[in-house]
């Protein structure tokens, strides 16, 4: 079989995750070197990716963070090009410089945006209208209305474009999701997934004005619920709840809108048992203690009629205990950052690097004619089409927040809509 044609990708965002840079600095998270841009470093030196582009808001911060990439990628891992155009130049700040990136694209070629909540519908569609594929992290939208049209425009532009839900791809995940299928009729979900309050001065810029923990966080396993139950059961109602007081407090001085905790119970309704009806309990806060020995607690209970589920993805039977640091729980599943010992990049086996992966092999295998967009909705992989549920359930949360009741979800002539 001949050789894929290789792809071109911009990068739109230029922090923490792309980078492992942020405003303060080289990131103290779990990302200290970020995921995007050294995935797709380690794809380009593969022979997967060919030009690589980035684009932010504020050009003055690239000298740092080429500085920043030198030494955290190209010093510790051989053969490592990163070399990268950038948006806008140096000394720019430009809002719309995504716009000028786009446009320098050609069809085929594709964007991976990782940016401020708000900021993922325009750019999207910017990048579809002009034959870009993307990929999109979590939340792909805020609005139902407007994960509906991002569909409706990848599929009238024959587009790859999927939401970067890494989880799916954790082997963990995978196989209860496989599990859970011979568990019969869904009955309870209940999902816990937390960051510590340290998050609350990375995201100050943010947080509570344009999007919220429930958002950023629920978003992770209401979509791993949704994708269970895919076929299965459909979300009917929501109802939301918060906590506050500590992210609008010293030293977080969060906007008064911020909620600390989010709390969203959905009811389910079987679609092959009129009488089975489930209950899910999606829980995110970013104000867990510092210090706990782990950056990102997470876990599930799945309850069904012929059994359960446990998931514990804080606790991976792996922890190091350093002098002044003491315990720390590391997940080696989802990005490998220690070299090979031949000196390379090592972490092609983690699920966050496959998430990008499985991107980039899929656009490349349209670009060729291999595959059509449609064949990955079939696959179970994130695209747009299969994600539109966990956009309607957060869009919903949101919705009963700020109205202060519950949200019902219909589907109306094959589209979804809250009322």
């Amino acid at each position: 079989m001949a050789a894929l044609p290789k792809l071109n990708v911009l990068m739109c965002g230029t922090g923490e995750y792309t980078t492992g840079f942020n405003d303060a600095g080289a990131s103290q998270s779990d990302k200290k070197v970020g995921v995007v841009g050294l995935t797709l470093f380690d794809l380009r030196r593969l022979g997967k990716v060919d030009q690589l582009g980035m684009v932010g808001v504020n050009g003055k911060k690239f000298p740092a963070i080429r500085k920043h990439l030198e030494e955290k990628i190209a010093g510790a891992y051989k053969d490592m090009d990163i070399n990268f155009t950038s948006y806008p130049d140096n000394q720019s700040v430009d809002p719309a410089a995504y716009k000028a990136a786009i446009d320098a694209l050609k069809p085929g070629d594709a964007v991976i945006i990782f940016t401020p909540d708000p900021t993922h519908y325009p750019i999207a569609v910017y990048a579809l209208e002009r034959k870009i594929h993307v990929l999109v992290t979590k939340p792909a939208t805020q609005l139902l209305e407007h994960h509906q049209e991002l569909i409706d425009l990848a599929e009238k532009n024959n587009l790859v474009c999927w939401v970067e839900h890494h989880k799916r791809y954790d082997p963990a995940y995978s196989d209860a999701k496989g599990k859970a299928a011979q568990l019969g009729e869904f009955n309870f979900f209940s999902a816990w997934m937390s960051q510590p309050k340290s998050q609350l001065i990375t995201f100050r810029g943010w947080a509570g004005k344009d999007s919220d923990i429930s958002y950023y966080l629920s978003s992770h396993h209401i979509d791993i619920c949704a994708w269970i139950l895919q076929g299965r059961a459909v979300p009917t109602r929501v109802v939301a709840s918060a906590a506050t007081g500590i992210a609008t407090s010293e030293p977080y001085n969060c906007v008064p809108q911020t909620e600390d905790t989010i709390t969203l119970l959905v009811d389910w309704q079987s679609l092959t048992s009129a009488s089975h009806k489930g209950t899910a309990v999606y829980t995110a806060s970013w104000t867990a203690p510092i210090g706990a020995g782990i950056h990102s607690k997470q876990h599930f209970y799945y309850m069904a009629e012929k059994g359960e589920i446990n998931m514990d993805q804080a606790h991976r039977g792996y922890d190091v205990v350093q002098d002044g640091q003491g315990i720390n729980w590391f997940n080696p599943f989802y990005m490998k950052y220690t070299p090979s010992e031949s000196g390379h990049f090592d972490g092609q086996r983690g699920y966050g690097y496959i998430s990008i992966e499985k991107f980039v092999d899929a656009s490349r295998e349209v670009n060729a004619g291999t595959s059509k967009p449609g064949d990955f909705d079939k696959q179970g992989f994130p695209t747009v089409k299969n994600t539109i549920i966990t956009t309607a359930i957060l869009h919903a949360g949101r919705k009963s927040l700020d109205e202060k009741r519950p949200v019902m979800i219909k589907e109306v002539d094959g589209k979804w809509v809250l009322e």
